[in-house]
């Protein structure tokens, strides 16, 4: 054969192969999600992709034939294709037996790394940077070349799923969409620059509304400002002016005791019509209170405020102690995290010197987003919510100041305790050491 006519087919083998790599990554790679909204604006070759990717047999049947039959093709035509040309320029060097050897050597390590670089390297790159596009090019062609070759691609379809069933192999994709796929999707777009780092923390928060549970978002028991039904008007009076808030919870003789709640707009209007305040004859100032458990989770906190139609509910204990208060904003400050500004101080401060202050309340999940750690690594997962909790669990007591315990690579000191709260924590690096407690 002329060897131009060589080369020309050749190089048309290569952009066979080449197509061949691009319509198989690029189907295998394309995102339903992406491909469902092209489909919902009205473009046909993504509809035609969608049905292809829940039935691929048939598709990766046609590129599997046409792989192998420009392999074969390439190894009859490219034999030798270059070979007589190498073997002229090493003739002068060595014996022509030598020189048509290493010829032959040198055209089929110059023809394979062809095929590698241009029919298989270069279009799977591409196909993997822009599945999408590059899809909705090929699938046309693709489906006129499944019908070309429509007997042979029943014929060998049909063995594969035979072969399939006959190893109890799945035959059909699983398209379901998991939370961890939607979270690894955010920290994509997060790396790409695509999500700002407080709206991926927004996801990853949204997520953790199952897990966390409605004390890792409460005002504690000890920060609970209430009032008395035995409260005289002026008590009352001072203790709003003093510590001004939107809701008071009413109590009978003690915090344990709790009767209701009023609204401080309710107990402003008494004040501006100069109107005495009496909680025994509220006159319609106290309002039914919802009590939850304190195991409930953020989400079902969220679902019991719904079918309340309530923003305010009081945590209590499996003793009917009262352990906290949440409202909806406490919950929804939870999920918006730093895109909203908090009127406490930050839970968790990051030193120059790569360390952590963290207060004792720090919902653990965020203590190990703050330092990178594995929460499927947590000793005693579940018996805690806080930092706090964590300590006590690691250290059987109620810790004091100066204690630590170190965990994988993280030393945790108690730098301040209030009583027995436990107030900030300093977290260091402690590597190589081994997970234990000590004090």
């Amino acid at each position: 054969m002329d060897p131009s006519l060589t080369l020309l087919l050749i190089a048309l083998l290569i952009l066979a192969s080449a197509f061949l790599s691009l319509s198989e990554i690029s189907m295998a790679a394309a995102r339903r999600l992406r491909l469902g909204q092209l489909a919902d604006a009205g473009d046909p070759r993504a509809r035609r992709a969608l049905e292809t990717q829940a039935q691929p047999g048939s598709y990766f049947t046609v590129v599997q034939i046409g792989q192998n039959m420009v392999a074969i093709l390439g190894g009859v035509v490219g034999e030798g294709a270059l070979t007589p040309w190498f073997a002229s320029l090493l003739q002068h060097l060595t014996t022509p037996a030598a020189a048509a050897t290493i010829g032959f050597a040198l055209s089929f390590a110059l023809i394979t790394s062809l095929f590698v670089l241009f029919s298989d390297l270069l279009p799977k790159r591409l196909a993997m940077v822009s599945p999408e596009t590059i899809v909705l090019r090929v699938v046309g062609p693709m489906h006129w070349w499944m019908w070309l070759l429509r007997p042979a691609v029943w014929a060998f379809d049909g063995l594969a799923s035979l072969a399939m069933r006959l190893l109890r192999l799945p035959t059909e994709r699983d398209e379901r969409i998991t939370p961890a796929d939607i979270l690894a999707l955010a920290e994509a777009g997060a790396q790409a620059g695509v999500l700002a780092a407080p709206e991926h923390q927004v996801i990853a928060n949204v997520f953790e509304l199952d897990t966390r549970t409605v004390e890792s978002a409460m005002t504690t028991r000890e920060r609970i400002v209430y009032l008395l039904q035995d409260d005289s008007d002026e008590q009352i009076r001072t203790r709003i002016a003093s510590q001004p808030h939107s809701t008071y919870l009413v109590c009978d003789g003690d915090i344990d005791h709790v009767v209701g709640y009023v609204d401080a707009p309710d107990l402003f209007q008494r004040v501006l019509q100069g109107e005495s305040i009496s909680l025994r004859d509220d006159g319609g100032l106290l309002h039914k209170v919802l009590i939850v458990p304190d195991r409930l989770t953020l989400s079902e906190m969220l679902e019991q405020f719904r079918q309340a139609h309530e923003d305010f509910a009081v945590i209590v204990n499996e003793y009917s102690l009262v352990v906290g208060i949440v409202t909806l904003n406490d919950v929804m400050s939870t999920v918006m995290g730093s895109l909203v500004a908090p009127d406490d101080e930050e839970q968790i401060v990051r030193r120059d010197d790569g360390s952590w202050l963290m207060d004792g309340l720090t919902p653990i999940g965020e203590v190990l987003r703050a330092i990178g750690a594995d929460a499927a690594l947590l000793p005693q997962r579940g018996q805690y919510d806080t930092l706090a909790g964590f300590l006590m669990v690691m250290l059987r007591r109620i810790p004091r100041r100066t204690d630590a315990v170190v965990w994988g690579s993280w030393r945790f000191e108690v730098l301040d305790v209030d009583g027995y709260k436990i107030d900030q924590v300093l977290v260091t690096r402690a590597a190589g050491q081994e997970a234990q407690g000590s004090c």
